[in-house]
């Protein structure tokens, strides 16, 4: 399944353009799905864009949702990009580890189920546009789906990640006044005095690996991510436009950010005397965790050792759709074949026995879970 979903281009469109979008590949998914006898609803969250649910059991028992991204970033200078090949053990192509394998996994666990007789209600959802702006998990937390846990089966080199973090980007703007290179009495340099703001960041920055710790995810952070400004070299330039990355950690609010921002560019204002900046607030994704004592966390951290691994608890350093699910009401932690680390390169990889294994650990996990 791995293979024939990777041979199955969904290319984020806004990323890449001429990207094939979710279409072809939400048709393949509810045709396997219809062939083990779930009755899946494809829905249109945006212009060419879906999703896909089915549901398994109507009993009183506990509801399990199982969730991947159907949607990748753009294939660049891949050589064969949606080649699916095998080589030394690897599936190679665009999504294999980000996130086919990670679908073809909860796809198995869809099948193996199909024919048992469950208490619980278990729930699978292949959403769109994971790699852009989440429009299809927020459709459907929308759509009041919901349930007891959930696992999103993002590439975690198979380690069980209750916690990741957020982001939260910040335009700063920096204002001077235009005026002709041979007038410096006439000109005020908005490059340079953003350069000030930067300083400052890069102190914030310091003092949040100081004072900021997460026992999964470690300290927050923050990074310049681009900056502009500026006509012609021969112009004093009266704009400079900054936009600043914050990795937050679960609990972190957007205004306690806000508030921070304010304090850099005061600093940075003690330094430039008419420093003329204001800051804005970007987008804003929350980092979320489940406790690492919950039943949802230790159940699959069992099910790994049953299946011969350790059982790792780590943390996702990267933000996912799993705070959709969290903040929503419905736990979510992430588990899932490949590695972080293979996502979106050239030579996208992962591993068969990954793939396999995952399977496995799903299954059993998702048994057990459904008839406790």
């Amino acid at each position: 399944m791995t293979r024939e979903l990777v041979r199955t281009p969904s290319v984020n469109p806004v990323l890449e353009a001429g990207g094939a979008g979710e279409g072809e590949i939400a048709k393949l998914v509810a045709e396997w799905l219809r062939g083990w006898g779930y009755r899946p609803v494809t829905t249109e969250v945006a212009h060419g864009r879906f999703n896909v649910v089915a549901r398994r059991g109507a009993g009183a028992g506990p509801s399990l949702l199982l969730n991947g991204h159907l949607d990748t970033v753009g294939v660049g200078e891949m050589a064969a990009p949606f080649s699916g090949e095998v080589r030394e053990g690897r599936v190679f192509g665009r999504g294999a580890a980000d996130m086919k394998s990670g679908l073809a996994c909860v796809l198995t666990v869809a099948a193996q189920l199909a024919g048992e007789e469950i208490p619980g209600r278990l729930i699978v959802a292949f959403t769109a546009d994971e790699e852009h702006a989440s429009l299809g998990m927020e459709a459907l937390v929308a759509s009041g789906v919901a349930a007891d846990a959930a696992i999103v089966c993002e590439p975690t080199s198979l380690a069980v990640m209750p916690a990741h973090k957020g982001f939260f980007w910040l335009d700063v703007f920096a204002e001077g006044r235009a005026a002709h290179g041979s007038r410096p009495d006439a000109g005020v340099d908005a490059i340079s005095h953003m350069g000030h703001v930067l300083v400052a960041f890069e102190e914030e920055s310091r003092r949040l690996a100081r004072e900021t710790d997460h026992p999964l995810l470690g300290a927050a952070s923050l990074h310049a991510g681009t900056i502009s400004g500026g006509s012609a070299p021969s112009v004093y330039p009266d704009r400079c436009h900054l936009v600043v990355e914050r990795r937050t950690l679960p609990g972190e609010a957007a205004e306690r950010v806000m508030t921070e921002a304010a304090r850099v560019l005061a600093a940075a204002g003690e330094r430039c005397p008419g420093l003329d900046a204001r800051v804005e607030a970007g987008l804003f994704r929350a980092g979320t965790e489940v406790p690492v004592t919950s039943g949802l966390v230790e159940g699959l951290v069992s099910a790994c050792r049953r299946a011969g691994l350790p059982g790792v608890v780590e943390g996702m350093t990267a933000w996912v759709d799993a705070c959709f699910l969290n903040e929503s009401g419905t736990p979510a932690v992430c588990f899932g074949p490949g590695s972080i680390a293979q996502a979106h390169t050239v030579d996208e990889w992962v591993e068969a026995s990954g793939i396999e294994a995952c399977a496995r650990i799903l299954t059993d996990f998702s048994r057990r879970f459904l008839q406790s």
